[in-house]
């Protein structure tokens, strides 16, 4: 990395910034993947030992809906930030003066279109993120009893959850919108 030119430290520091994005959905798509895999209405897999607690097939059916939206949330915000970092990337090594569009190394740099394809491919992380938190709450009321039941066991386990991912997702929008108009 040559850390001189001002131009080219700045394509690094965005190359490396996609990455981030792309190693982070891809650790949470892989969370949603297992999840996938878990069988919520198996009667031996829980903690629930009043039978009024138990919940009914349609918080498994939202269980599965919520990993598949979160999962697809993932994999596109994965996309777009994976199709920037190319953009970036041939645009660099080319001759064409089309692709003079997206990068830094030229003096004809559209940085409106970075900060776009980087706001969409945020979008896509917090909408997953939400989906994701939607959906371990459900694993929380199919493993410990529902909401409606008043489990203590169920609401330790999912106010922490809905006070701290929401505080997180509103600093990383903020940090994100931040980035976008500066």
């Amino acid at each position: 990395m040559d850390q001189t030119n001002p131009t080219r430290f700045g394509t690094s520091i965005h190359i490396t910034a996609l990455d981030g994005i792309i190693n982070v959905n891809s650790l949470f798509t892989l969370a949603v993947f297992i999840g996938l895999t878990w069988n919520p209405s198996d009667p031996n897999n829980s903690l629930i030992s009043d039978p009024a607690c138990f919940p009914g097939p349609d918080l498994a059916e939202n269980l599965i809906a919520f990993h598949v939206y979160s999962f697809s949330s993932f994999l596109f915000s994965s996309l777009i930030a994976l199709g920037l970092k190319q953009v970036i990337r041939i645009a660099k090594n080319s001759g064409d003066p089309h692709w003079h569009l997206f990068t830094f190394d030229m003096c004809h740099v559209n940085k409106s279109v970075l900060r776009v394809g980087y706001l969409v491919s945020a979008v896509g992380s917090v909408f997953g993120c939400g989906f994701l938190m939607m959906a371990l709450v459900n694993v929380a009321q199919i493993k410990l009893g529902t909401l409606s039941c008043g489990s203590a066991d169920t609401y330790s386990a999912v106010v922490p959850l809905l006070i701290l991912v929401p505080c997180a997702l509103v600093i990383y929008a903020s940090f994100v919108l931040y980035a976008f108009t500066h």
